[in-house]
């Protein structure tokens, strides 16, 4: 989510937070992640499989464009959102936790050792937040590419900026320099919020069109559908 001006390394970069507290958070996203791969196995098939490497490979592209936040640091889109939206959170999480690890190892792009700390804030906290919110959305909103679109703005807005406050939680706990805790948290806070409507004007244009075209490839509208019958049905 951060990156050091100075360099081109995106994300949070070595030093920023200590070694210690770097250390758990690579233990709590190894383990996060493992979940995450036994509980994706029943969600994967012939359409998710597929899907997920086109979702993976535009996370990538818009993971790219990114915008200062502090000085010597910027944020960038996350897609966490998008990613649930069409391949649902297990895959999701492991599509952006796979963009960051071949960013860091291929890219130099996040320190290694802050590898944890960009996933658990990236592709735990952020899916997990986008998740919930979209879950809860589609059961007022028109399960439709009106209401799915509508569904992905709000998420993604939300989700960038739990994210970014996950920084914040870091910091807090091993920040390697003296910055103001409020001020780094508000500041963050406000810029992600235009991060996240660029975000969600992305999410919103891209889940709508896929929906119109193939909504038997997003995976939010099937689950919830199907969610849904089943309740009507009991």
């Amino acid at each position: 989510m951060l990156r050091g001006m100075e360099t081109t390394a995106m994300h949070i970069a070595n030093g920023i937070v200590d070694g210690p507290v770097s250390a758990v958070f690579a233990v709590l996203a190894v383990a996060a992640l493992a979940f995450c791969v036994r509980k994706a196995r029943n969600d994967l098939d012939e359409r998710l499989a597929p899907m997920a490497g086109l979702v993976a490979a535009f996370i990538f592209a818009v993971q790219m464009l990114n915008f200062q936040v502090l000085p010597g640091v910027s944020g960038h889109l996350l897609g966490g959102t998008l990613a649930v939206i069409l391949v649902g959170p297990w895959v999701g999480a492991l599509c952006v936790a796979t963009v960051l690890i071949v960013q860091c190892l291929l890219f130099a792009d996040g320190g290694l050792t802050a590898l944890g700390l960009n996933i658990t804030n990236m592709a735990l906290l952020g899916t997990a937040a986008g998740y919930l919110l979209v879950a809860g959305l589609l059961r007022v909103l028109p399960r439709n590419a009106r209401g799915l679109a509508a569904t992905a703005f709000i998420a993604s807005v939300v989700s960038v900026v739990v994210a970014s406050q996950g920084f914040v939680l870091e910091y807090a706990l091993g920040g390697t320099t003296e910055l103001s805790l409020p001020w780094v948290s508000g500041t963050m806070a406000g810029v992600h919020v235009l991060i996240g409507i660029g975000e969600g004007l992305i999410a919103a244009t891209t889940v709508a069109t896929v929906a119109r075209v193939r909504p038997d490839l997003v995976y939010a509208l099937r689950r919830f559908r199907k969610q849904a019958s089943v309740e009507v049905n009991a």
